[in-house]
């Protein structure tokens, strides 16, 4: 609970048993975390069983995606405060005071990992977020902030994200994406429905596996190509409209 307002959690999960049970009970032990909500999203290698050996609440989704496990966990979060975050061991439960601390003031609080510090001091070398990586998810984010006319973004696909609960209410009928290009889908309905929004740095750290996202260069290029496209569909789609 933050200022009497309940906190929820919301962790996508495939293929995450390495690392599962140690998310949940990072975020559990937070003194602020009410509920974590874990959804597995078809995992093959027992993550639903360490999942279930923790007091977060398992829920199943069987359409395949990214977007689709986390529209879920969306949906079941019964929490004033939903936070989405990776269960990969790449972000810190501690972050958590930041996005709360914002939230006061407004009704969306995204995470950045594309400043430097925090990404070196998370994890090193080790961390996931090399200049290529950075600097793509620095342009498709300001490319999507410039055509919606959006506040300073830098990152388009980092997960950390908090909303409240009535900002949620207004938007979640519009989200749609179930694949890896979530993310600026998320962001684009925050703007159209003029929610308040900032964006703030967190620690990103050396992943537990390989990243089924941006694990490969190509796959990385790839979904860079697949989240300008939303973008620029969406953007004709509000002047047509």
């Amino acid at each position: 609970m933050y200022r009497g307002k309940k906190v929820s959690i919301v962790l996508p999960v495939y293929n995450e048993r390495e690392n599962i049970r140690t998310a949940i009970e990072e975020f559990l032990q937070h003194p602020a975390v009410d509920e974590v909500v874990a959804v597995d999203n078809n995992s093959k290698d027992g993550s639903d069983t360490e999942i279930k050996l923790t007091s977060a609440k398992y829920v199943k989704e069987t359409v395949q995606g990214y977007g689709a496990a986390l529209r879920r966990g969306m949906r079941e979060a019964t929490g004033d405060l939903i936070v989405t975050c990776e269960p990969d061991g790449t972000f810190r439960a501690a972050d958590l005071d930041r996005f709360l601390v914002y939230s006061q003031e407004y009704d969306t609080v995204f995470g950045t990992r594309t400043s430097r510090n925090p990404v070196w001091s998370g994890g090193g070398s080790g961390a996931n977020m090399d200049f290529f990586l950075r600097m793509g998810n620095w342009a498709v984010a300001k490319f999507l902030e410039y055509l919606f006319n959006g506040p300073s973004f830098t990152d388009i696909g980092c997960t950390y994200k908090l909303i409240h609960r009535l900002a949620y209410e207004r938007i979640k009928h519009s989200l749609t994406v179930d694949g890896s290009w979530f993310s600026p889908e998320y962001m684009i309905r925050v703007l159209q429905h003029r929610l308040s929004v900032v964006e703030i740095p967190v620690r990103y750290g050396a992943r537990i596996g390989t990243s089924k996202i941006t694990g490969r260069r190509s796959k990385a290029i790839a979904l860079g190509f697949r989240m300008i496209w939303l973008i620029v569909v969406e953007r004709f789609r509000s002047w047509l409209s």
